[in-house]
């Protein structure tokens, strides 16, 4: 596992270069997009709740010339993003990078959002790369994170997304997009941590720290800070690895510590 100083934001604010302009030494300013669901989407800060998506802790790893738009949204899969991705896409340019990343609700059962994984699924992933090569951006698609949910041996993690991640990869390899993989990534990630020390990656709350959760809260599928900024640890790493496009723009030195 890679060693990174992870960047823990609680809050905050940051202004990305203006579209077009020139920064950093001249280099050309862009967009990196993020499509995905509540484990990407940007949670909210007031009033205070310690979830995070690991979206919203993106922004810190880049240069100043690139601008990080997250347009993840909770509860989304990849058939009910459509009217949220029809606004996103006047927004892209030459240049531009779109993070993809969808799974967990499209297995969900309701009309709305269920999709086959080798079916709609694959078809929506299949149209998104497409409409942002149509807009002459560079698409990338990240396998979903894992829940933190174990087997019964605590030895291992439980497959929750099944199918889902197989064809998220297949889609990738058949159009030769860009592959974050984020669910091996962070797989080995929790099992190393283990079952108990994984619990401080998620959004799991002991009784009285936060008003909205005074008898505490379990989730093992949304992010604490914690967890968002080593999922972009990993997201970066996977993003040096395969993104070079993209690769050159990672922020060096200690904030934060990236691995070339």
């Amino acid at each position: 596992m890679s060693k990174y100083i992870p960047i823990l934001l609680i809050c905050g604010l940051f202004v990305g270069a203006v579209d077009g302009q020139e920064s950093d030494e001249g280099q050309k300013s862009f967009t990196i997009f993020m499509a995905g669901d509540s484990t990407m989407a940007t949670q909210q800060v007031v009033p205070a709740t310690p979830a995070r998506g690991w979206g919203q802790m993106l922004q810190p790893y880049f240069q100043d010339h690139v601008k990080v738009q997250n347009h993840a949204s909770s509860g989304q899969s990849t058939k009910s993003f459509r009217g949220r991705w029809e606004k996103m896409l006047p927004l892209m340019k030459a240049g531009d990078f779109v993070i993809i990343q969808f799974g967990h609700n499209d297995n969900k059962p309701d009309e709305g959002r269920h999709t086959d994984p080798f079916g709609s699924f694959s078809e929506n992933l299949t149209r998104f790369v497409k409409e942002v090569r149509e807009r002459q951006a560079t698409p990338m698609l990240a396998t979903s994170i894992v829940r933190n949910v174990w087997n019964s041996d605590n030895q291992s993690l439980r497959d929750t997304h099944g199918d889902y991640v197989v064809a998220a990869r297949k889609v990738a390899e058949e159009l030769k997009v860009p592959l974050l993989d984020l669910n091996k990534k962070t797989a080995a990630l929790v099992e190393q941590l283990g079952p108990e020390r994984s619990k401080l990656l998620f959004n799991n709350v002991d009784p009285g720290l936060f008003p909205q959760y005074p008898d505490g809260f379990k989730d093992g599928t949304h992010l604490n800070a914690v967890g968002g900024s080593r999922v972009c640890d990993l997201a970066v790493e996977e993003i040096l690895a395969n993104v070079p496009e993209l690769a050159k723009s990672v922020k060096q030195g200690p904030v934060p510590m990236v691995r070339r």
